[in-house]
């Protein structure tokens, strides 16, 4: 019992490890979310995420979400989301969400996430990508 257990234990930690990644359309890791801490594809810190606010890897405010709006650092709105479509400010479709695909406007396949949720693939959409 108490070498399934290790056997079990191993498993789950090497699919942790493996998940909660960003990927952009060629495939190649661009980042990943370890709790509410975004890093860049060289593990390098580049965000965090304390709701509502953003911050990038020094620690500055850069953007917060309010409901389904987006807001860059000095409170101007630069995106809505509704449903699995993301728009700019200016109201004009950017992406969308599909599962763990994100899309650009045109409908080409821009990233995907492994073990992400839904807001996180957000907050590296607007502030991260």
């Amino acid at each position: 019992m108490k070498y399934i257990l290790v056997l079990i234990t191993m498993l789950v930690t090497v699919n942790l490890s493996n998940a909660q990644r960003m990927y952009d359309g060629s495939g190649s890791q661009i980042g990943r979310v370890d709790g509410e801490r975004y890093y860049d594809g060289s593990g390098r810190q580049i965000g965090k995420f304390n709701a509502p606010r953003v911050y990038d890897g020094s620690g500055r405010q850069i953007g917060r979400i309010d409901g389904d709006r987006v807001y860059d650092g000095s409170g101007q709105q630069v995106g809505r989301i509704d449903g699995d479509k993301l728009y700019d400010g200016s109201g004009r479709q950017m992406g969308r969400l599909s599962g763990d695909k994100v899309y650009d406007s045109s409908g080409r396949q821009i990233g995907r996430a492994d073990g992400l949720r839904r807001m996180q693939i957000i907050l590296f959409f607007y502030f991260f990508m």
